[in-house]
């Protein structure tokens, strides 16, 4: 019987971390079949010589939640190796709601994730009330990598409590039915409950999210329903008692965290990352995974290959953008404000005002007020990246100055970095080093005009790897797929195996390596948001179908819902 598909001439790096070695890999019905020398015909063949041929990456933080109705292929993740994807992490999901109250979610969206609400409004038919609808309705989308999702704290709160979610403590009629919806969403299919209790998570109008109004108590309750049922993971974005040195709640927190993993069985999993203004927190959060795991509990963390930066540029978002005269200024048609720019009397005013308070608050990857010392001129991917600060005293310049000649001399294309976290570099390879740290965190489907980190995985290859030779290909593919795939329970997947589901990359890693980021006006309604492509990966394959070839849509959509362990025992 010929193959559907068979790759040739690769160099198989299987995810399990050992050698890498010579041989084709054949598939049938969207699983690997064969591994070895293949004489056989098959409908597609795949030459990989000079490539390796890997499992497919897992990202296991993603919000791709909206963006799925409108985009099947989970750009840019997808450019990136990227086959399978988890949504629905820090609370926030689309179900369970019913139509007419969708505004409820869309709020709980808009600000803490960046998400235009008319995107949404535009791409989303919205077809179900409760999760397990949700996932039906999922389940016939068009996809073309796959997806898996939590269900999320912030969407049960509202379901249940309505406009009462962003105002009240919830009763225990409310908690018993909140108890209800988790149940059934995990027996449908959910990976997992998740919430946000982050001071970064607020609404447009700067109130919390639904579910940051929860006590600890609401959470252990909703948390044990999923140890009830014995399924499920709980992802969490933390309470911000990490953000200033010593402060005593860390520990409170802490202890809260390991308790209720030991006392649910569930796996506990959460976002680290070192940040400058608390130099030896992150080192709090990994001696918590190991004394968790010493009390008969499981947790892991999340964490990231590089600085996570907001991502600055005319195009999207600025540092002095609320400022009075600049935001007269930023309203304007891009040609326009190039053209007040170049003018030096403008400029001068603008440059001026530069200075000026800014009483906003800015949350998460919003840009803040400017530190020069920690704006980064991003004009190549890989760098070194020179300071504004440096540039400017070169120039002998106001640092404002200096970023807004650099950006006309490319037309106001041109990205600035505002590092958010992981600042230090050696001490993100030390947290990626750590046995219960899984690399991922790409927010992809989020903060779509403010961050671009879907290309944390191929940053991981091309500087991790190739460039610092901190990691060996075996040890970094490892981490990418067969590690997510047994956290988040995907028993067929991340392994290049007879048996497994087809989910295969074939590059060079010699030259993989991200593509400069971009602005596009692609969403539904012409909203805007930024992508980020790659090179070097001659074709993605998803459950046994090429679903790229370097880097194009072959118009295949092989993708699936990834559902959870309850479901497909069912």
């Amino acid at each position: 019987m010929p193959y559907d598909l068979v790759i040739k001439n690769g160099t198989v790096v299987d995810g399990t971390g050992l050698p890498r070695y010579r041989a084709d890999v054949g598939v049938r019905h969207g699983r690997i079949v064969t591994i070895g020398r293949i004489r056989e015909r098959a409908r597609e063949v795949i030459d990989a010589d000079g490539h390796v041929v890997t499992p497919g990456f897992i990202d296991g933080h993603t919000h791709m939640d909206a963006q799925i109705f409108w985009d099947p292929l989970g750009t840019s993740s997808c450019w990136h190796g990227i086959t399978s994807v988890v949504m629905g992490n820090c609370g926030f999901t689309l179900a369970p709601c019913a139509k007419e109250n969708k505004h409820l979610v869309v709020r709980n969206l808009q600000r803490a994730e960046d998400i235009p609400p008319a995107a949404m409004e535009a791409g989303i038919d919205w077809r179900w009330t409760t999760f397990p609808e949700f996932l039906d309705c999922l389940e016939a989308l068009p996809k073309g990598i796959n997806f898996g999702g939590y269900v999320g704290h912030s969407a049960i709160r509202t379901y249940v409590m309505g406009e009462r979610a962003f105002e009240q403590s919830a009763t225990e009629d409310d908690l018993r039915a909140m108890e209800r919806q988790v149940r059934d969403a995990i027996r449908a299919g959910a990976l997992g409950f998740t919430t946000s209790r982050s001071p970064a998570h607020e609404t447009p109008e700067g109130r919390y999210v639904a579910s940051r109004l929860a006590s600890w108590d609401e959470v252990r309750r909703l948390v044990g329903v999923m140890g009830d049922v014995n399924s499920g993971l709980f992802e969490i974005a933390g309470e911000g008692v990490d953000r200033v040195p010593g402060d005593p709640g860390l520990r409170d927190y802490h202890e809260r965290l390991r308790d209720l993993a030991v006392e649910s069985g569930r796996p506990v999993t959460f976002g680290v990352f070192s940040r400058r203004a608390v130099p030896d927190v992150w080192r709090q959060y990994l001696a918590l995974l190991d004394e968790t795991a010493a009390a008969g509990g499981r947790m892991f963390a999340q964490v990231h290959s590089r600085s996570l930066s907001a991502l600055l540029s005319f195009r999207t978002q600025m540092p002095f953008d609320r400022l009075p005269l600049w935001k007269e200024l930023r309203v304007l048609p891009l040609a326009e404000q190039q053209r007040r720019l170049r003018d030096p009397e403008q400029r001068r005013r603008l440059v001026e005002a530069s200075g000026a308070r800014d009483d906003h608050r800015a949350v998460g990857t919003e840009a803040k007020a400017a530190d020069y010392d920690w704006l980064l001129v991003f004009d190549t991917v890989e760098g070194p990246h020179r300071t504004v600060a440096e540039v400017a005293r070169e120039r002998g310049q106001h640092p404002a100055e200096t970023m807004i000649e650099l950006a006309l001399a490319k037309d106001l294309d041109l990205f600035f970095l505002q590092p958010v976290a992981n600042e230090d570099q050696d001490l993100a390879l030390e947290i990626m080093r750590h046995p219960r740290a899984v690399v991922t965190f790409s927010d992809s489907g989020a903060h779509v005009s403010q961050l671009m980190d879907s290309s944390l995985q191929t940053h991981l290859l091309y500087h991790w790897v190739r460039r610092k030779q901190a990691f060996t290909l075996e040890q970094a593919i490892r981490m990418l797929t067969l590690v997510p795939a047994t956290l988040w329970g995907f028993a067929d997947r991340g392994l290049i195996r007879e048996g497994m589901a087809a989910d295969m990359v074939v590059f060079d890693p010699d030259t993989i390596a991200a593509e400069m980021p971009e602005v596009v006006d692609d969403l539904p309604s012409g909203a805007r948001r930024l992508v980020q492509r790659t090179r070097g990966v001659a074709a993605t394959v998803v459950n046994g179908e090429v679903l790229l070839r370097e880097g194009k849509h072959t118009g295949a959509l092989p993708g699936q819902l990834l559902r959870g362990p309850l479901a497909r025992r069912s």
